[in-house]
């Protein structure tokens, strides 16, 4: 069957609806444990490879980049050949990928191929949730989303044992190549397990034109934001610029759009976007300057360094799929509110971390009430996004709320460090890193406090 309505009778206790989540887990958590490990990694590959503060944010913003621009492209892929069908030819290309990060001989090589990494989980990623959305009954939808959730938080929690403990005792490399194991498990559980499901109705022709505009405006402002202060940075916000106008234009004019505007007509897919711009923001920011916080200033290892985040994935592990739950009872506005607002707490407690920092008493709790935050809000949002649009839109509002997402994270690393003062090797030195983190901590907590303002003012319960 090719129509996704036609197929969404799948129940979550069943062994098919099992088999659909494990799918999607195994598919997003994989992109999960790359970002987790790479952000463990940043301060050894930097010493190997004698990168710079700006290589460091590219080796994390290319793979951004490349997923943040061409998601809603690998959504409307999906929705016209078949989401199983390009979220098995996305791990494949993942995979592949990450085999050329992991044989990497310098800085540019590993950059270039974490671009290419990004489009594989572009490819993927809106995939793993559309898949979940076309195959259950919509009650079910919600503690599907929730368990997909929480399951995914298990590789961000075998992340930091994992990554850190490769890092530092075998080499970063390994961090990259260990991917292709997980690669062959989760393309062998789609094509046995995930029913087929895409829009019948879906425009015969892709939008690759727009899909160009939105790598060019993305990475206009990205360089321009990493390397301010060049010749070249002016140049590249034209670019952003005009791409912006552009991809706007070719939206409007086409009749095969890769991101039909129309579907912002929905206040709540509107203000669920912008609550994820600026919450997704903060969140990749956290994660970069603590793990360089612990390495640089307080002396960490990277085992210890990535161990060191692991509250909040104990606490996505097992509170995610409750808080998609509370969501489901009462509504998404107070999660989607209440979230953020603890996740700034937990934010400002790790102003605490410094030179003679204490794990106990400067990060657990900290990190802990952020995790919390993090697992009330991620489902109910989440359910609320792909709640707002109608089915055969699945891939496309999972692939803007993605793309929504990793552009939060892009933007807020690209321009942080700039903000604060940190460039070149500074990275490496104690003071001046310490001096900058602080700063970029109480940035994090407004940005996460805005975050649940916009969600109290805008969202509606359904």
């Amino acid at each position: 069957m090719s129509d996704s309505a036609g197929l969404a009778g799948v129940r979550l206790g069943t062994a098919a609806g099992r088999g659909v989540v494990l799918a999607a887990v195994l598919g997003s958590g994989m992109t999960m444990l790359d970002g987790t490990v790479v952000n463990v990694a940043l301060h050894t590959i930097g010493e190997d490879l004698d990168a710079s503060l700006a290589q460091l944010q590219w080796i994390s913003n290319g793979y951004l980049l490349a997923l943040s621009s061409f998601i809603l492209l690998g959504g409307s892929l999906g929705d016209r050949f078949g989401r199983r069908r390009v979220f098995v030819v996305g791990t494949i290309w993942f995979a592949v990928a990450s085999l050329l990060c992991g044989v990497a001989p310098n800085a540019e090589v590993l950059i270039a191929a974490r671009v290419l990494q990004g489009v594989g989980a572009a490819l993927l990623t809106p995939g793993s949730l559309a898949m979940i959305q076309g195959a259950f009954v919509p009650d079910d939808r919600g503690k599907a989303i929730g368990a997909w959730s929480g399951l995914g938080s298990i590789a961000a929690a075998i992340g930091p044992f994992v990554g850190g403990a490769l890092v530092q005792y075998a080499d970063w490399r390994w961090i990259f190549l260990i991917n292709l194991p997980l690669a062959v498990a989760t393309v062998l559980i789609a094509q046995r397990a995930v029913p087929e499901t895409k829009d019948p109705n879906a425009p015969r022709e892709i939008d690759l034109v727009g899909a160009l505009l939105a790598a060019l405006a993305l990475g206009g402002l990205t360089y321009a934001l990493i390397e301010w202060g060049s010749p070249v940075a002016p140049w590249a916000l034209v670019v952003m610029v005009l791409a912006v106008i552009g991809y706007v234009l070719d939206e409007r004019r086409s009749d095969h759009p890769m991101l039909p505007l129309g579907i912002f007509a929905n206040r709540n897919f509107s203000a669920a976007n912008a609550m994820t711009l600026v919450v997704y923001a903060a969140l990749g920011a956290v994660l970069f300057f603590l793990v360089l916080q612990l390495q640089t200033v307080a002396g960490y290892g990277a085992l210890e360094a990535g161990i060191a985040t692991l509250p909040i994935t104990i606490c996505m592990l097992f509170l995610a799929s409750k808080g998609g739950e509370l969501g489901a009872r009462i509504g998404p506005r107070i999660p989607m509110t209440v979230g953020p607002l603890v996740m700034a707490a937990g934010t400002l407690l790790l102003l605490r971390v410094g030179p003679d920092v204490n794990y106990w008493t400067d990060v657990l709790p900290g990190l802990t009430i952020f995790g919390l935050g993090l697992a009330l809000m991620v489902a109910p949002l989440t359910a609320t996004v792909l709640a707002s649009a109608a089915d055969e839109h699945a891939g496309i509002a999972s692939g803007v709320n993605n793309a929504v997402a990793r552009a939060g994270s892009l933007l807020a690393v690209a321009a942080l460090p700039v903000a604060v003062g940190l460039g070149g090797e500074e990275y490496t030195d104690a003071v001046a890193f310490d001096a900058a983190y602080g700063t970029a901590v109480v940035v994090c907590a407004v940005l996460l406090a805005v975050g649940g303002l916009v969600s109290w003012a805008t969202i509606r319960n359904p």
